[in-house]
């Protein structure tokens, strides 16, 4: 089986391509370039250096989301047309359920958090039963004290990672009750290897997506709806 992993939801930009249980090719970076200059190159790249043809691809896996609306939008739209192209089905991966699979070895909880901004995160909760992920508490966009209560209320020690932890840093150690720790450097964000591979379960599962009806999940509005939304609400009060 061989699956190209796409994530371009949050601040990194990542694709690879793995083989069986083998990531033979990523490209990663973190350096705050647009993903619209930066993806397609990095996917052309990692095919190129995997030395395996494009239509010897047997799906797109792709974060699909919660994330940035923009990253989604060029991720999402991109594994869209690779797949058409190929004519390939596309694994939709949950932004968080890929993030989490980065500590796939531990027999801690997970806890993901994206920055979702008003201190707000993108979260979940999960952990890893015989190398399946196992859902703790679905994602959603939830307030940092929200997510943090509920992680204590499981009672178990967590790992933290993501763009969202660095953000919340003084938040989480004041709240936490259970024991914590934080995923090292470089476990800590988005991996498309990490999206190959938890793409290439689903896909064994038949949880794919025909290239024209795959959609981004969002979680929640556009901050440009949200403050329209917001405006009218005072045009209306007024």
């Amino acid at each position: 089986m061989k699956i190209l992993g796409i994530d371009s939801s949050g601040l990194v930009a990542s694709a690879a391509v793995l083989a069986d249980d083998t990531v033979v090719s990523e490209f990663t970076v973190n350096n705050k370039k647009t993903h619209s200059q930066t993806l397609l190159p990095m996917i052309d790249q990692v095919v190129k250096m995997s030395g395996i043809e494009k239509n010897e691809i047997d799906a797109v896996a792709v974060a699909a989301g919660p994330g940035s609306f923009t990253g989604l939008r060029i991720g999402s739209s991109t594994a869209k047309g690779i797949a058409y192209v190929l004519g390939k089905p596309v694994v939709s991966v949950p932004t968080l359920e890929g993030l989490a699979y980065r500590m796939a070895m531990t027999e801690h909880l997970i806890c993901p958090m994206m920055d979702a901004r008003r201190n707000q995160v993108y979260t979940g909760a999960y952990r890893i039963k015989e190398g399946k992920l196992e859902i703790c508490i679905p994602q959603k966009a939830a307030d940092i004290l929200e997510i943090l209560s509920e992680v204590n209320r499981l009672g178990e020690k967590v790992i933290f990672l993501g763009d969202g932890v660095p953000v919340q840093m003084d938040t989480i150690h004041r709240e936490m009750i259970v024991p914590y720790e934080f995923a090292p450097a470089h476990l800590n964000r988005q991996s498309a290897a990490a999206v190959a591979a938890l793409g290439a379960i689903y896909y064994s599962e038949g949880k794919m997506e025909n290239a024209m009806t795959h959609r981004p999940v969002y979680l929640r509005k556009s901050q440009a709806e949200r403050e329209r939304s917001e405006k009218l609400k005072a045009e209306q009060g007024m």
